[in-house]
């Protein structure tokens, strides 16, 4: 049962330090770290778990209906936060010296029974393909309708990699036509070469409708097969049935059709086009000078009906100045978004997002109150941002790093936290990403200090690092990772800590049961907290700004930062 608070009871809730279960326990000891000082010390012994237990208890309740983006719980949500930041001495980083950075946000719903596509040849009789099992698209530029007829063109894997010497699209006008494209990277084992087993940007899908876009394309077709998507066609399908938000005016953003076709029809249509085995056609893509694009005698023709929805949801930003003022700040953030409520689902129909990602706004609220009542201010600024629309493909991080509260050259490193189970005292952490910015050294040192194991990325593969919000910020150039905890937790096996991220992945992720329990042991998130401020105040107070390390990807958008 969804227990409901009268409207006057919240407002009060909103504007009074957060219900605690019980005292606040007494202070844990900060390990001592080379360079670390007494009040940073003090000011990370001082994280409460208590604290963040009453954060996550708040904004997961079911009066926030899920914590929507441009819903009334998502306003709540930012309201709540921004208050915190007031009653913790934050100083405004929004808006016209608000606490609020409004995001503008338009939503598309394709409406499937009146969505049709065909291919058609330039002899023969029209393919048509049955929405929903063979084809699913989103119109991006968020208008009601859509009309193409357009040739189609294959570009392999769809993409331009100067440092690999890699370009797919070699030769190729893509303007007014629809790019038919490979998901994923090719294969590698040669760390040299799109970084061997793990995935580079260049294999996300996201990139492959990007990168079309920049050269003018109206559509892409992005062939589906499981081995390389590393999900089958149900969660492309599934993931397509609901609505999806983009940024209002983003120039990354201007398909027409930004589809996904089953590997069978993508096979059917090489075979209209005269080309032959589409798995041999993936083999020769994947190998180097072996593949050019070539325009197919065939054209898609489609109408695309959206129903469509424009709204603003708002980052919270907050900002504790620092004693110099030179520029090397420390960002902090977390997304608050969840996915509001499904009003067609029976029974328990609120997604109330407490472990996703109630849990990192817990923390980061800590972190922010511990930073902002140091008796010491940290060296250089420190920012605090809650974000919105995360689950909606990173959009509200992604408009605070195209509008960052100071010039994204002058932040030093952004700290992202997202989603810790609160279900023991972890003894180890993954960092991915960390690894690729000269900081590393001293990440290395703390986590040490703590206690805390380094654990590689588990999945190299699957190319987490560009699923959270810190990718966002290390797309325009800011040294950036998340704080996520490994499987070690004191008194238990690697193998409990992964049957319990197992667990809630099957049972709780995504679902309306990740909700708020009153035995969760908060006293690990509490630790991956102080963590995160030694780590932020230790980055602040060096010599010079944190830096990518040579030949990195994101090395250029630095370098570029800093150009402006």
């Amino acid at each position: 049962m969804h227990r409901k608070l009268p409207f006057a009871v919240a407002t009060a809730v909103l504007v009074a330090v957060p219900f605690v279960r019980a005292q606040s326990p007494a202070a844990t000891p900060t390990p001592e770290i080379a360079g670390l000082p007494p009040a940073a010390s003090a000011a990370a012994a001082s994280i409460d778990p208590e604290k963040i237990r009453a954060h996550v208890r708040f904004l997961s309740l079911d009066l926030l209906e899920g914590r929507g983006p441009g819903q009334r719980g998502g306003e709540l949500a930012a309201e709540y936060i921004a208050t915190q930041f007031a009653l913790a001495g934050l100083e405004p980083a929004g808006d016209g010296g608000s606490y609020f950075q409004r995001v503008p946000l338009v939503a598309v719903h394709t409406v499937e029974e009146k969505t049709k596509f065909s291919f058609v040849p330039a002899t023969g009789q029209p393919v048509d393909l049955a929405y929903g099992t063979e084809i699913v698209s989103k119109d991006q530029t968020g208008q009601a309708t859509a009309v193409i007829d357009a040739p189609i063109v294959f570009v392999g894997y769809g993409i331009h990699a100067p440092e690999y010497n890699w370009d797919d699209y070699a030769g190729v006008d893509l303007k007014g036509k629809i790019a038919l494209v490979i998901v994923n990277e090719p294969p590698s084992n040669d760390e040299r070469f799109f970084k061997g087993k793990a995935l580079t940007y260049y294999g996300r899908w996201t990139y492959k409708y990007e990168e079309a876009a920049r050269r003018g394309a109206v559509g892409v077709l992005l062939i589906h097969r499981t081995d390389l998507a590393s999900y089958g066609w149900d969660v492309v399908r599934n993931s397509q049935a609901t609505e999806k938000s983009y940024l209002e005016g983003d120039p990354t953003a201007t398909l027409r059709a930004a589809a996904w076709i089953q590997h069978d029809v993508a096979q059917r249509l090489l075979k209209l086009a005269g080309l032959g085995d589409l798995d041999k056609a993936i083999d020769q893509a994947g190998r180097p000078g072996a593949f050019h694009a070539v325009e197919l005698p065939v054209r898609l023709h489609g109408q695309i009906e959206s129903r469509v929805r424009r709204y603003v949801s708002s980052n919270v930003v907050g900002r504790v100045p620092g004693e110099s003022a030179a520029n090397q700040a420390v960002l902090y953030t977390a997304h608050y978004d969840h996915l509001g409520i499904d009003s067609n689902a029976k029974g328990d129909n609120i997604y109330n997002g407490a472990a996703d990602n109630g849990t990192g706004c817990g923390i980061l609220l800590e972190l922010a109150r511990v930073f902002a009542q140091s008796s010491v201010r940290p060296p250089h600024a420190v920012y605090f941002s809650a974000v919105t629309a995360e689950e909606q493909g990173l959009l509200g991080s992604q408009y605070l790093g195209e509008h960052p509260p100071i010039p994204a050259s002058q932040i030093a490193l952004d700290l992202n936290f997202d989603m810790l189970l609160p279900v023991g005292i972890p003894r180890s952490v993954s960092l991915g990403g960390a690894e690729r910015i000269d900081f590393w050294p001293t990440v290395q040192t703390v986590a040490k200090a703590f206690d805390l194991e380094l654990e590689p990325d588990p999945t190299p593969g699957a190319g987490s690092y560009y699923r959270s919000d810190h990718f966002s910020l290390a797309r325009v150039g800011i040294p950036a990772f998340s704080i996520d905890q490994g499987d070690l937790f004191e008194g238990h096996t690697a193998a409990w800590g992964r049957h319990q991220n197992v667990d809630y992945d099957e049972h709780h992720y995504h679902q309306p049961s990740d909700e708020y329990r009153a035995d969760w042991d908060f006293r690990g998130n509490a630790k991956l907290a102080r963590f995160g401020v030694a780590l932020g105040w230790l980055a602040s107070g060096q010599p010079k700004s944190v830096e990518w390390l040579p030949g990195d990807e994101f090395e250029v958008a630095r370098k570029a930062s800093r150009a402006q």
